[in-house]
């Protein structure tokens, strides 16, 4: 996704790279951000987030739970917004995140894509006008190294879902089936996960009812969608910033669809 972004961004007029960051112990440390892409831009890749993010409008952080609060810590102290792509944050996590927010403009969606927004606009259409008769499912699949279940955004699709039929996620969500679990409860909200290979991320939500099936999906080709989104939310940010606007706000807002 990092390679992504630098593709995106060296193609995206008015946006200039300042920053380039890993983990430490990266075998990219000190080397030019661009290289990889046959592009020298000297900047080099550091572990430093306060060095990092010295002189950006915007930082991007698509990593790990752990790594991105930091990187937020490290943001607010130098008054940088921040667009997070990061996947796998608990609620502890979520509310310390908009905690930072309130000190910096930060758009937080745990898929940048364009299209999933829209998905997750249909799908609670969707939910509002089938109403309680229909049956949800959701299904989801990845690559073989994602290492969060179900996905961000599967979550995100579930918890649209909830919100428009008036249900609890935390108590109807059900995560996979096995052996003899009864018949389907009508509240329930299903989750399927797949892994393997390199698929970048298919999205669908099933509405089941009586004779009919419903099927909304979103299949994501290549990861260049998730960056162009990305700079979007960053230009919503950059503009939240220099009006000295801070909050949360995710790809809805940055759309101008909520």
């Amino acid at each position: 996704m990092g390679q992504a972004l630098l593709e995106a961004t060296f193609a995206e007029p008015g946006i200039a790279l300042v920053g380039a960051l890993d983990i430490a112990g990266s075998p990219l440390l000190g080397r030019d951000a661009g290289e990889r892409l046959g592009r020298a831009t000297g900047v080099m890749v550091g572990a430093d987030v306060a060095q990092g993010v010295a002189g950006a409008d915007v930082l991007l952080d698509f990593t790990r739970p752990e790594g991105t609060l930091s990187h937020l810590r490290a943001c607010a102290s130098a008054g940088v917004a921040a667009v997070v792509g990061t996947t796998g944050l608990s609620a502890s996590d979520k509310r310390t995140l908009a905690e930072i927010a309130g000190s910096i403009p930060v758009v937080f969606a745990p898929n940048m894509s364009v299209g999933v927004t829209v998905l997750l606009r249909l799908v609670e259409q969707a939910a509002q006008l089938l109403g309680q008769g229909y049956d949800v499912e959701i299904v989801e699949m990845h690559h073989r190294h994602k290492v969060d279940a179900p996905s961000g955004t599967a979550l995100q699709l579930g918890a649209a879902v909830a919100q428009a039929l008036g249900r609890d996620l935390k108590r109807d969500a059900v995560y996979g089936r096995q052996g003899v679990t009864g018949e389907r409860q009508a509240q329930s909200i299903g989750f399927a996960t797949l892994r393997g290979g390199d698929v970048v991320g298919d999205h669908s939500v099933i509405f089941a009812g009586a004779g009919e099936r419903l099927e909304l999906t979103h299949k994501a080709g290549s990861r260049m969608n998730f960056a162009r989104g990305a700079l979007r939310a960053a230009r919503f940010v950059a503009a939240k910033r220099a009006q000295g606007v801070a909050g949360l706000f995710d790809m809805q807002d940055v759309m101008g669809i909520r």
